[in-house]
């Protein structure tokens, strides 16, 4: 009997990258919501894809310099989207074209684990190929 290989899960959490992030990051689809977008840029982060993550950046907060460094250690680990209230009720009162998200991401720098907590912020807007969404910036919540 010889084992078969199951396809690996996306780096966001979804069941695969070829039917989850892929297709925003290959360019053949936008993501309909800020969560898809803020996933499809973990998973660049994890592919170390600098392209899409500055295509991806609102060009207001963009940093000139490379978001990847080539040197750094960095292993990315696994994400958690929070699901909290108060970021409902936020959007409830915030634009439609403006979103929220709240993750936590655990990652290994030089062998050392992390966790990152971020409130993202993201703003749609016009773009190449349609209204799109952008990561402008985010809180580190305390």
């Amino acid at each position: 009997m010889s084992k078969t290989k199951t396809p690996t899960g996306c780096p966001c959490g979804g069941p695969s990258l070829a039917t989850c992030c892929g297709p925003f990051i290959e360019g053949k689809a936008l993501p309909a919501t800020a969560e898809q977008l803020m996933r499809s840029r973990y998973t660049a982060y994890t592919l170390k894809d600098e392209a899409y993550l500055q295509a991806t950046w609102h060009p207001s907060t963009r940093p000139q310099e490379p978001i990847i460094s080539k040197n750094e250690k960095l292993q990315w680990l696994g994400l958690e989207v929070k699901s909290a209230l108060r970021l409902r009720q936020r959007k409830a009162e915030a634009a439609e074209n403006e979103d929220f998200v709240e993750f936590v991401a655990r990652l290994r720098v030089d062998g050392r684990g992390q966790r990152l907590h971020e409130i993202s912020r993201f703003l749609r807007e016009p773009g190449e190929g349609g209204l799109r969404w952008f990561y402008v910036d985010g809180q580190f919540p305390e």
